[in-house]
């Protein structure tokens, strides 16, 4: 049978395989000792953590590695730490305290250091402003901040004392907001008199001032003079940041946390329905994201780090505070987008601080490959080693641009998978040790049992697209939804019988390489063909000219579905018609004419989060309705659902 899709990519795949003297200078020395690491892991998952955990500080050890199993688990079970004093003192106590831990960048250009020293003593000063109105362990503090340093500060003061916290996106709207701060409760909530972006003025105290009385669990509001604009500020409830911390020690005694106890929720960010609040343990969302981090992008204490993403996301804390302070490297925070106030900041950024180790999202790397190669040129990126990627498919094409053009065949790209409720990514490759493969996840990584089964449960043969899950448990794995334990069973464990659900499609190959090819519920069935958005996508993107692409499935009378595909050109792209009939053709010589098109539909943009993730869900629901009724206040370009629905109208009307 004649191979087509994402059957047609894997076949065509090929591993490429680490230099052998990068592998002697990562952290275990070896490929040969990496792959006998990653299969007694996964052999004996319990003794694998226990021999982590041990490289961490403890006040009280564990008496018991792992109890439990899916859905409801410990780890370290009676262990007594704190998660600050493992991302910060940990170091300090070794020597590293002049070593710069964290480094700012503004959109129009500040920039702020701190050391390890330095860094601590803001965060005991903002611990001990927390304390001063109430706040205790287990307590609830909502950080409504852009990626400013006062958002890292704020965290690890949370993680000092033992309170929870939830990052909120600083660019959600009033409703978004309102949303998680009544199901979170928190006690005090951390914000800015406002942000920046793309030379915007984005106003947040005010947001906060608009759903305040509906919280009355807000006892304080502490502001973030980021602006200097005039807000308006409740005397005995609101104060500045700067006024807070003035006044309050430098030092602050660490909470004694036992392990499981909740440190984290995030809330998914669906376009529509109510949220839901991922709950993370802080101690194993630090264990875990150190060993990984360490191994993912090969970290080593003289790295310079940059994650892209913004502090509303999980993703930052993953990987830029987590991961990177666990491992006692230098992280950058940069506050504005990768493209403003000029298309080249991404490099002038790298080029900047000689970052080396880099993680970001393959909408971004799509974005600078459609600006041409002329800006890599003109900046010095030798300094790159790592590349890091999650949060959608990763299409062949791009990663080929990535690897030859920007990294000069001489970095290693790491794509991973990974969601909000596994908080790090339990599908990837190790740097410079795994072979890597063009548009695959990698493999089960460290302490992880990966599966793939059909719609009964079954486990499916190599090559065979099925349904993504995670068969035991890993302590940074999500321990139930705020206030929604039922939900939290319903969502995710329903399914299959002792089994976590990811609701991502996915394969595994003969080389153990995972290829997630997207949502579940955004592949779509044409004439009883399954097709995915990774597979139709990876084909619009081999015709010369298109910088972007989104496929979505629409209703047809005779065959069910069949794709709609959505196109953003380069600049220089002036014939319209043969681009659109180029991507007809490439998807029928990739796929079959089984999958060809009803429309390829060119727009000006595709409706983007900040971190770059294309919203194929907000495309279907403008198809099908003509509007959107979820919020889309918390998109990068906001502006681009209403070009589309014009778009859309005209052609319509034609």
């Amino acid at each position: 049978m004649e191979l087509s899709g994402i059957h047609q990519v894997v076949k065509n795949s090929q591993l490429i395989y680490p230099d052998e003297e990068k592998a002697r200078a990562t952290n275990i020395g070896s490929i040969k000792a990496f792959e006998k690491l990653l299969k007694e892991s996964q052999k004996d998952p319990v003794q694998f953590w226990n021999n982590v955990a041990k490289e961490l500080e403890w006040y009280e050890p564990w008496t018991k590695t792992m109890s439990g199993q899916l859905p409801d688990f410990r780890f370290f079970e009676n262990g007594i730490s704190n998660p600050c004093v493992n991302l910060l003192d940990r170091h300090i106590n070794n020597g590293a305290g002049n070593r710069t831990a964290l480094i700012w960048e503004g959109e129009n250009g500040e920039t702020s250091f701190y050391t390890y020293n330095m860094l601590l003593a803001e965060v005991s000063r903002f611990a001990n402003v927390l304390k001063s109105y109430g706040v205790t362990k287990g307590d609830s503090v909502a950080i409504y901040l852009p990626n400013l340093a006062e958002a890292f500060i704020a965290i690890l003061a949370c993680f000092r004392i033992g309170a929870v916290y939830n990052a909120i996106f600083s660019g959600f709207s009033q409703k978004s907001l309102k949303d998680r701060l009544v199901s979170f409760e928190p006690k005090v909530i951390i914000t800015a008199d406002a942000s920046q972006r793309r030379g915007k003025l984005i106003p947040l105290k005010e947001k906060v001032d608009q759903v305040i009385s509906d919280i009355p669990s807000i006892q304080a509001v502490i502001v973030v003079n980021r602006m200097g604009t005039s807000i308006k500020m409740v005397e005995g409830r609101d104060i500045y940041w700067h006024e807070a911390i003035a006044k309050e020690s430098i030092h602050c005694e660490p909470e004694k946390i036992e392990a499981n106890e909740p440190g984290i929720v995030f809330y998914t960010s669906g376009t529509t329905g109510k949220p839901k609040g991922v709950v993370h343990s802080g101690m194993a969302f630090v264990i875990q994201n150190y060993i990984y981090a360490k191994y993912h992008m090969d970290h080593h204490q003289d790295d310079v780090f940059w994650c892209t993403a913004d502090i509303g996301w999980l993703t930052m804390h993953i990987w830029g505070i987590a991961g990177a302070l666990a491992n006692g490297v230098t992280t950058i925070i940069y506050e504005g987008a990768p493209d403003y106030p000029t298309q080249s900041r991404f490099y002038e950024i790298i080029e900047k601080y000689r970052v080396n180790k880099l993680f970001t999202a393959p909408t971004v790397l799509r974005m600078l490959k459609s600006l041409g190669d002329e800006m890599i040129d003109e900046h010095d990126l030798s300094c790159l080693d790592v590349i890091s990627l999650v949060g959608e498919p990763f299409d062949p094409e791009t990663w080929h641009w990535t690897y030859k053009k920007l990294g000069k065949e001489r970095i290693y790209i790491n794509n991973t998978w990974g969601q909000t409720e596994t908080a790090g990514t339990p599908l990837a490759g190790a740097a410079w040790l795994t072979p890597m493969k063009p548009g695959s996840a990698g493999v089960a990584f460290l302490g992880v049992n990966m599966d793939i089964v059909d719609d009964l449960g079954d486990p499916v043969r190599p090559g065979t697209l099925g349904n993504l899950i995670i068969r035991t448990p890993f302590p940074m794995l999500c321990r139930t939804l705020w206030k929604e334990p039922e939900r939290y069973y319903g969502s995710y464990f329903s399914q299959v019988d002792r089994a976590y659900y990811a609701s991502d499609l996915a394969l595994v190959d003969e080389d153990q390489h995972f290829w997630v090819v997207g949502r579940s519920d955004d592949a779509f069935n044409v004439a009883g063909h399954r097709l995915s958005t990774m597979e139709m996508e990876s084909a619009v993107l081999e015709v010369p000219g298109v910088a972007e692409t989104a496929v979505i499935g629409v209703p047809d009378e005779i065959k069910g579905e069949v794709p709609l595909v959505f196109i953003r050109l380069n600049e220089d792209v002036n014939n319209l018609k043969e681009i659109q009939e180029k991507v007809n053709e490439s998807i029928i010589k990739e796929i079959g004419k089984i999958a060809q098109p009803k429309d390829v539909v060119i727009v000006d943009a595709l409706p983007k989060t900040v971190s770059g993730k294309i919203m194929r869900r907000l495309l279907q629901e403008v198809v099908s309705s003509g509007t959107v009724k979820g919020d889309i206040t918390g998109l990068e370009n906001p502006e681009a659902v209403d070009q589309l629905k014009e778009k859309l109208n005209m052609k319509l009307n034609q």
